[in-house]
């Protein structure tokens, strides 16, 4: 399921990138389109790495998962693999003991979370 959220911030992340980059490419265009691209694409990695890496890891963005191997889903009994929802806004089982859910029930907890208000 792709978080909208978090694909949003990113697409705004890219817009952003554009008047930066144009600036520089701008400012180099005496020393040759080539070096004004190259020059603007390093100073782009080097702001952008981090703000995308923001983007794609923090959990303030997302609810954070445990996946374990092999448990006992809570709800049906089944054996697979077991899905946690550790935290997200509005939601901290950190200290709980675990209860880990197959996919199905755990998509259908995750279902009741949201009409709840959680952001899953």
């Amino acid at each position: 399921m792709i978080n909208l959220k978090r694909y949003g911030i990113y697409l705004l992340r890219w817009q952003a990138s554009t008047p930066i980059l144009a600036v520089v490419t701008a400012a180099l265009v005496a020393y040759g389109e080539w070096t004004g691209a190259i020059v603007a694409n390093l100073i782009g990695g080097l702001i952008f790495f981090w703000v995308d890496r923001f983007i794609f890891t923090s959990p303030a963005l997302n609810g954070e998962w445990q996946v374990k191997e092999d448990v006992s889903c809570i709800d049906c009994g089944k054996v697979s693999r077991g899905y946690r929802l550790v935290r997200a806004k509005g939601y901290d089982k950190s200290e709980a003991p675990p209860e880990f859910r197959c996919e199905e029930c755990s998509k259908r907890k995750a279902r009741e979370l949201r009409e709840k208000g959680v952001e899953v």
